[in-house]
C-alpha cells in the first residue's frame, strides 16, 4: 500500500470521527465528566473512545440495586 487513499474514504472517516467527537463532548458536558478529554479522544480513533465512555462513564453495565422478583408479584 503506497498511502493513496480515495477522497471519499477520507471524507467518510472524518465524518465518523467528528460525529463521535461531538456526541462524546456534548454528552460528557451534560453529565459533567471531563468533556474536553472525551471530545478530543473522539477525534483520535473510532469506536474505542465511545465504548470506553459508555462502559466507564455512563456505566451502562451496572447492576440495578434493590430489584427483586417479589416486587413484580400481583396481589
Amino acid at each position: 500500500m503506497n498511502g493513496d487513499y480515495s477522497l471519499t474514504l477520507i471524507i467518510v472517516v472524518a465524518a465518523i470521527l467528528f460525529t463521535q467527537s461531538i456526541f462524546l463532548f456534548l454528552d460528557a458536558r451534560k453529565r459533567s465528566h471531563n468533556y474536553w478529554f472525551w471530545g478530543i479522544a473522539g477525534l483520535i480513533q473510532a469506536p474505542m473512545p465511545t465504548l470506553f465512555y459508555l462502559i466507564f462513564v455512563r456505566k451502562i453495565f451496572h447492576k440495578k440495586v434493590g430489584y427483586s422478583n417479589d416486587d413484580n408479584r400481583d396481589h
